[in-house]
C-alpha cells in the first residue's frame, strides 16, 4: 500500500491510499479517481514529503519512555530492579524457600512459568508478576 497526497483542479487536497504506484497510475488513466472534496475528475499527486522512520537505534533505548504510563512502568521497573535480587530460573525455588523459612526473607525477581507460578499461589507464597520481562543478567 502507498499513500499519496492529492490535489484536485479546484485546489482541494486530500490524501488516499492506492495498492501501488502502478495502481495508481491506472485508475487515474482510467478517470477513476475523484476529488475527496467536491468530486471532480480531474486529481493529481501533489508535493509531499516522503515519511521515513528514523531507525531504532537512532530514537533511543526503549527505556526513554514518552507516556505517562510508560514512565509509570519504567519507574516501577527501576525501583524493583534496584530493591530486589534477580534469581533468574530460580525463582521458583527461592520462593519456596523463604515461604518454608528455609531461606532468610527479601524481595527477589525472576522468572516462572504459568503453572509454577499458579502453584506457588495455592501453596499461599505470596507472588505477583511484573508487567515487563526481566532484563536478563549474566555472570
Amino acid at each position: 500500500m502507498i499513500q499519496y497526497a492529492l490535489k484536485c483542479a479546484e485546489g482541494h487536497s486530500f490524501d488516499s491510499w492506492f495498492q501501488s504506484a502502478e495502481a495508481f497510475d491506472k485508475l487515474s488513466a482510467s478517470g477513476m479517481i475523484s476529488c475527496a472534496v467536491c468530486g471532480g475528475g480531474k486529481v493529481e499527486k501533489a508535493i509531499m514529503a516522503p515519511r521515513v522512520s528514523a531507525p531504532r537505534e537512532a530514537r533511543g533505548p526503549l527505556t526513554q519512555p514518552a507516556s505517562p504510563a510508560e514512565q509509570a512502568l519504567a519507574e516501577l521497573r527501576r525501583r524493583i530492579e534496584k530493591t530486589s535480587d534477580y534469581v533468574g530460573a530460580d525463582f521458583v525455588t527461592e520462593a519456596r524457600a523463604m515461604h518454608e523459612g528455609e531461606a532468610p526473607e527479601r524481595s527477589i525477581h525472576g522468572e516462572a512459568r504459568l503453572d509454577e507460578a499458579r502453584k506457588l499461589l495455592e501453596d499461599g507464597v505470596p507472588v505477583a508478576p511484573l508487567p515487563f520481562l526481566p532484563n536478563r543478567k549474566t555472570n
